[in-house]
């Protein structure tokens, strides 16, 4: 494994923001640590950059070991944090040359080189904050890229982007794993999950589950998810989320996701609908997504 963790602790006051992290991820994965704001993600991947200081556990990264051998770490991780972190003012070759200087690369056909792969080339001489938000996160992967490391952390890195531009990055980051370099992206995009190899979910710094995202959506095999599409009067939610069998209630605008056990079946929830539409009530059968397996597995954790 080029990762491994054991229960690696951050506290702050009395609150385990990262609590007892357990993780193992081999050569060439893209691995998604997943969860809402404030579920300990930054804190966790901080940790493994080693900008902060674990409280207890143990971590290995490239066979180094995270307390004692820092040094040997930082040489084989590339790290882009979720705010732009490089120098406004400089231009952007002069933000890679002086990122390359501080692993001693002088390499300048190998930098021109980056910036062209990463199609930022043009925009050299431009200064780094006059950047779109877009070309700012090409230019923070190439600093993070620039001496070459085995494992790259992503704090998420999408944060903020258009829909194309989060695309554009995506197929990045799937040629980086193709050419061997391990990914360890944070998220709370749910959709970015599925295209992770393995993915964790973490809720108040405890790890709630781990595995492949059709795994973890086979874990509620025992599930029926429904979509009713149109008008209805807001007691409805209030009635379902209180009704025996029902999982899960997710509106979104006009549509309600409803997620039952297999048991109840759809002519039971079709009459729990109808008092509350005009219409006689229409279920349509949809598939369940990583939002819908996250929410139900910490809903518990955080009535």
């Amino acid at each position: 494994m080029i990762i491994d963790i054991v229960e690696l602790t951050k506290i702050y006051g009395s609150q385990k923001v990262v609590n007892a992290l357990t993780l193992q991820i081999p050569k060439g994965e893209i691995f998604g640590l997943l969860g809402p704001n404030g579920a300990g993600k930054s804190t966790a991947i901080r940790m493994l950059c080693s900008i902060i200081k674990p409280d207890f556990g143990e971590a290995k990264i490239a066979g180094f070991n995270l307390f004692t051998q820092q040094k040997e770490i930082k040489k084989r991780i590339g790290y882009m944090s979720q705010n732009f972190g490089l120098y406004g003012e400089l231009s952007v070759i002069e933000n890679v040359r002086f990122y390359a200087s501080l692993y001693g690369i002088k390499d300048e056909n190998a930098i021109q080189q980056l910036l062209q792969t990463y199609q930022i080339d043009q925009f050299k001489e431009y200064k780094a904050g006059k950047l779109s938000g877009g070309y700012k996160r090409r230019l923070s992967l190439v600093c993070a890229l620039v001496h070459n490391p085995d494992v790259i952390f992503l704090d998420e890195p999408t944060a903020g982007i258009d829909p194309v531009t989060r695309k554009e990055l995506w197929d990045l980051f799937f040629k980086l794993s193709a050419e061997g370099k391990t990914l360890f992206v944070t998220t709370h995009y749910m959709e970015e999950a599925e295209r992770c190899n393995r993915v964790a979910f973490l809720n108040h710094g405890k790890l709630v589950t781990v595995g492949n995202p059709q795994t973890l959506k086979n874990a509620l095999s025992d599930v029926v998810s429904y979509a009713y599409s149109g008008d209805f009067k807001l007691e409805m939610i209030d009635i379902l989320k209180e009704s025996k069998g029902i999982v899960l209630v997710n509106q979104f605008g006009k549509t309600v996701n409803i997620l039952v056990d297999k048991q109840l079946n759809k002519i039971t929830l079709q009459a729990l609908i109808k008092p509350f539409i005009k219409q006689e009530p229409t279920l349509v059968n949809t598939e369940i997504n990583l939002e819908d397996v996250f929410i139900v597995m910490t809903q518990d954790e955080t009535r």
